[in-house]
């Protein structure tokens, strides 16, 4: 594996639940406008989203593709029936897609193709990553909470190309109860979507009142904002190739054309973060994990 001579920017997959005339209009204008190499589609929280998505793809799809980006489709983070299980076993069927795997089950589907790992995977040492490369993966969206000094350590290795996620609420966790559901005194069977309420999650307060976490469906994420433009400049010296940003309901193409600038070397990171705080909900940055300290801290870079 090489890695790339220029870095490249990564469009995550849509976490949150938009409804699909505004999914539609979003991937249209990513690929009309937005700085982005490559974009991941698909539903990675909740299952009972993805039958509503269907019919979407096919024409997003093929607008992105027209517009010259790379399309991946991401696959759910936690497989809980046997009905899931088989939708995601005719998912993968579909050998004109490059899939990203977020459950170790759909990763073994996959063997013996290309396909990459999602940050929802477990990988944190080489062990694992010669592991999921041996089973056909050549490229790795490292989970968030790994610090800098991993992140170096396992693009060192040269086992598979490596992607840093760079912006956006982290996915810390994803559980079978539905914690959206439930705020609204609701059963997960009968939870209404109430997540479409909340387009970038729902914040959950401290008892002393204090902004903590934000819940989407059934995942748990930061309420502060991983905003990693500072470190670029470093993981390209390590070697990382990619970067991820995550969507919003901010202005994405902004926000992508501020971090491809930072990846480029033509903008100053200083300049970035200030542009870029408190856009999503007026959370703040953080990247405390990339430090080694808590991952909702913010510490100056040295």
């Amino acid at each position: 594996m090489t890695v790339p001579a220029a870095a490249k920017l990564t469009l995550g997959p849509l976490l949150f639940n938009w409804d699909n005339d505004r999914r539609r209009d979003f991937y249209f204008r990513v690929a009309d406008e937005a700085e982005v190499d490559t974009v991941v589609l698909g539903e990675v929280v909740c299952a009972k989203r993805a039958p509503f998505l269907n019919p979407l793809w096919p024409e997003v799809i093929e607008r992105l593709r027209a517009a010259g980006k790379e399309v991946v489709f991401s696959t759910q983070a936690l497989i809980l029936s046997s009905r899931e299980m088989t939708a995601m076993r005719d998912l993968v069927a579909d050998d004109g897609l490059y899939f990203e795997a977020n459950d170790i089950a759909v990763d073994d589907m996959l063997k013996g193709r290309r396909h990459m790992i999602g940050p929802m995977m477990n990988v944190y040492n080489e062990g694992t990553l010669a592991t999921l490369a041996a089973n056909g993966a050549d490229r790795i969206c490292l989970p968030v909470e790994l610090p800098g000094r991993a992140i170096a350590a396992l693009t060192k290795s040269r086992l598979m190309e490596v992607e840093v996620f760079v912006f956006g609420r982290m996915p810390l966790a994803i559980a079978a109860r539905c914690y959206h559901a439930r705020a609204h005194n609701l059963a997960k069977d009968n939870c209404q979507y109430v997540c479409a309420r909340d387009p970038d999650g729902m914040t959950v307060d401290t008892l002393d009142g204090k902004p903590f976490l934000a819940v989407n469906g059934t995942q748990t994420m930061s309420y502060a904002v991983a905003n990693l433009a500072a470190e670029i400049p470093a993981m390209i010296e390590m070697g990382v190739g990619r970067f991820r940003i995550s969507p919003h309901a901010a202005d994405m193409i902004k926000i992508a054309a501020l971090f491809r600038a930072v990846a480029n070397g033509t903008a100053d990171p200083a300049e970035v973060l200030e542009e870029t705080d408190g856009l999503i909900d007026g959370a703040p940055n953080a990247n405390g994990f990339f430090h080694d300290e808590e991952g909702l801290k913010y510490k100056n870079a040295e």
